[in-house]
């Protein structure tokens, strides 16, 4: 057939009423399944597709969700992003995706801004984006998925007080970082040092709690922490500094990345891992089981994560919060994967 098909024509195919077909298409109730199934299969024949500009203006949705990314760079939200468009198209929606500099604030309310003058129907975050930045550029109708945990009260703007409906899915990254550190000190070693992300990251002040609060019940002394910005180069430099301290016999790194670096340290120091320093990273990229020294990690669920969060997205489509909702949030548990990179202090420390 040269000519468009239209939904008139699935509708006479199919046997019943153009609504019929529309609500298929929308995915409406009142609608039985076997009818549903007939619908869609005459769709499938004819090769039907929807006007989604004429749809949107009778249904005033547009199908589309913007994600807004800062850090795409780095395994895990590039992670992340990868399973968000997945877990959308999943849904039935499409996707725009905008990269925001991390390093700029202003950049992520002015993708903010872009996607609500395109009409999206929500917006999912990905990375260190305030609420306070974003949250003057969002309409309250649009619901917001944030792919990490809130560890204070909400912010100004939050749901309740005029500013969007703000849900949270993420990785039980205080819960898994408390078990990495656990795990060393149950090896042995008095005590275990941490190299953390940059302050901005979320992330990286769960991490660090999890650190502190397994040092804390194990009545073990807390080292000051030391600092990356998630880079192999960062571990390497920020362990070679700590390594002039002496005495360190274990070391959490807040990404698998920073702890190649610091394996890389190590060994340039004439230490050996495990024998004389034992290793934690977390994330449990594809290389971390293909290391000289494979890395002992935490592995995160990352496409469940995307899946469970744009499900929850998808659902607050439509449904404007009442006065007093509060943020949503769902942790995903997370697993400490036990590689050759821990074992216990050697007997000199």
């Amino acid at each position: 057939m040269t000519s468009r098909i239209s939904m008139r024509d699935v509708a006479r195919r199919a046997g019943v009423s153009q609504k019929t077909v529309s609500r298929v298409v929308n995915d409406e109730p009142h609608v039985s399944p076997e009818l549903r199934a007939r619908v869609r299969r005459e769709i499938e024949l004819l090769g039907y597709r929807p006007n989604t500009f004429a749809r949107a203006l009778v249904t005033r949705r547009s199908r589309r969700i913007g994600l807004i990314s800062t850090g795409s760079g780095y395994f895990g939200p590039a992670s992340l992003l990868s399973g968000l468009q997945r877990a959308a198209h999943a849904e039935g929606y499409d996707v725009s995706v905008i990269h925001a500099d991390e390093h700029d604030p202003e950049e992520a309310g002015r993708a903010v801004w872009q996607l609500v003058g395109h009409g999206i129907d929500a917006i999912a975050l990905c990375g260190p984006i305030g609420s306070a930045e974003i949250a003057r550029h969002i309409p309250r109708e649009i619901p917001v998925l944030r792919v990490d945990l809130p560890e204070e009260p909400p912010e100004p703007g939050g749901a309740g007080t005029g500013g969007p409906r703000v849900l949270f899915v993420g990785n039980d990254d205080i819960t898994a970082a408390t078990e990495a550190t656990a795990h060393l000190l149950r090896l042995g070693h008095r005590t275990v040092h941490h190299l953390a992300g940059p302050p901005r990251w979320a992330v990286t002040g769960y991490r660090e709690r999890g650190w502190r609060t397994a040092l804390e019940l194990a009545g073990a002394p807390r080292p000051e922490v030391r600092r990356g910005d998630w880079s192999p180069a960062s571990g390497y430099r920020a362990t070679r500094e700590l390594l002039q301290d002496g005495g360190v016999t274990a070391l959490f790194a807040a990404n698998d990345q920073m702890a190649i670096g610091a394996v890389h340290a190590i060994e340039r120091s004439g230490r050996r891992v495990p024998e004389d320093i034992s290793v934690i990273g977390f994330d449990d990229i594809p290389e971390a089981g293909y290391l000289s020294v494979p890395l002992t990690t935490v592995r995160q669920d990352f496409a469940r994560i995307a899946r469970e969060g744009m499900h929850r997205l998808v659902a607050a489509i439509g449904h404007a919060p009442a006065p007093d909702d509060a943020p949503a949030g769902l942790t995903i548990p997370a697993e400490l994967v036990h590689r050759a990179s821990t074992a216990p202090p050697p007997a000199t420390a």
